[in-house]
């Protein structure tokens, strides 16, 4: 008898779990997995039973291609487990062009996304920014709030807005943009884009990127900072082990010539490979896309205490450091620590504007300029 007592205690177990956690499948709520009818009403539906449940509960999103419309999952909910397992493909309608977000998740404590694919349609998007356009179309974005983990996403074709608190691990997105974001966590991703492969706005704290692959892109990017007058700063940032490959830049500041109270500081970019780079590591507090109607004031962003350690690879272009930055405020405590950038046959080099800054250990190529 005493043999059997673990058996039957793991059946148990393993019941009481099932038993705790309601699922709601879209299907029971009319969804038709054909692509072409509109989902966003089941998914409504289903997501208000579980917001509702005062006990774990999941959505649950069956094999197949559910169109949908426009979404938004709110909350608050009365439990703070809520899983939605996508096993299909969530499709954006054609030409998607509004200022409005495709999916939204809001309000909600705990909830978690696992697998599926988001296909926001956006050939036309990406076709106009590859070739350097900037009238470009909308295109559909996914905007997250509140804490949130997503879990092994599968390919999403779509912008992805992040706002206060997210993980994400072993996605491939076509863009990550983040503003007035706290306690975020991107890994295992890979990000093709026309733009920067994350973007990191006004109000951007405590950030940890790690293992990513960018490329094609615009590389990893704080900014752009300082559009307007007032914005809150952005601080505690951690980049490490990315790869870059065929960017337009790799590790980017970007500030806008403007007076502004805002400001850059404690963050750290480490372990990172360039793969032919436009611009592997630079700062621009000049920041004006298309040179179009640029500002001529200086930039009023303060950039402090950010280092760069290990960051190894090849420049397309023979400057592979640039730190061009405001002349009314320089940026200091500027850090390069083992740097090893190439140009071909001939030595990189390195440009600097109103900085300060020190070399702490290692090989740093191209040299330092700090001081000249």
């Amino acid at each position: 008898m005493a043999r059997s007592t673990p058996f039957i205690f793991l059946i148990t177990l393993i019941s009481s779990s099932t038993l705790a956690k309601a699922t709601y499948n879209i299907v029971d709520f009319g969804a038709q997995p054909d692509g072409l009818t509109d989902s966003s009403g089941p998914i409504t539906s289903a997501w208000a039973k579980a917001c509702s449940s005062v006990r774990p509960a999941s959505v649950y999103i069956p094999v197949g291609t559910f169109y949908v419309s426009r979404l938004t999952l709110k909350g608050p909910c009365n439990n703070t487990d809520i899983r939605i397992y996508i096993h299909g493909t969530l499709v954006a309608p054609v030409g998607y062009n509004t200022d409005d977000r495709w999916i939204g998740i809001q309000f909600v404590d705990g909830v978690s996304v696992y697998g599926g694919v988001f296909d926001g349609r956006g050939q036309r998007l990406w076709s106009c920014k590859l070739a350097a356009g900037y009238s470009c179309p909308l295109g559909a974005t996914v905007s997250l709030k509140n804490p949130l983990q997503i879990l092994t996403i599968g390919p999403m074709d779509y912008e992805l807005t992040i706002c206060v608190y997210m993980f994400a691990q072993s996605i491939a997105i076509s863009r990550s943009r983040m503003g007035e974001a706290d306690q975020v966590t991107i890994t295992g991703s890979y990000i093709r884009t026309g733009d920067d492969c994350v973007s990191m706005g006004p109000g951007s704290t405590n950030v940890w990127i790690e293992g990513i692959h960018c490329g094609p892109g615009h590389g990893v990017s704080i900014g752009s900072l300082g559009s307007t007058a007032q914005e809150p700063g952005v601080q505690n940032v951690t980049v490490k082990s990315v790869v870059f490959t065929g960017t337009q830049n790799g590790l980017r500041i970007k500030t806008w010539a403007k007076p502004n109270t805002g400001f850059v500081q404690r963050v750290n970019f480490q372990n990172a490979i360039m793969r032919n780079v436009q611009n592997p590591i630079i700062i621009d507090q000049s920041y004006c896309p298309g040179a179009i109607n640029c500002p001529t004031q200086s930039s009023g962003i303060r950039i402090s205490q950010v280092t760069y350690s290990n960051i190894q690879g090849s420049s397309a272009t023979p400057v592979a450091v640039k730190f061009d930055c405001s002349p009314s405020n320089p940026c200091n405590g500027i850090g390069l620590q083992n740097v090893n950038l190439t140009y071909g046959r001939t030595p990189a080099q390195s440009l600097c504007r109103n900085v300060a800054g020190s070399t702490t250990s290692g090989i740093v190529v191209p040299p330092s300029c700090f001081g000249t």
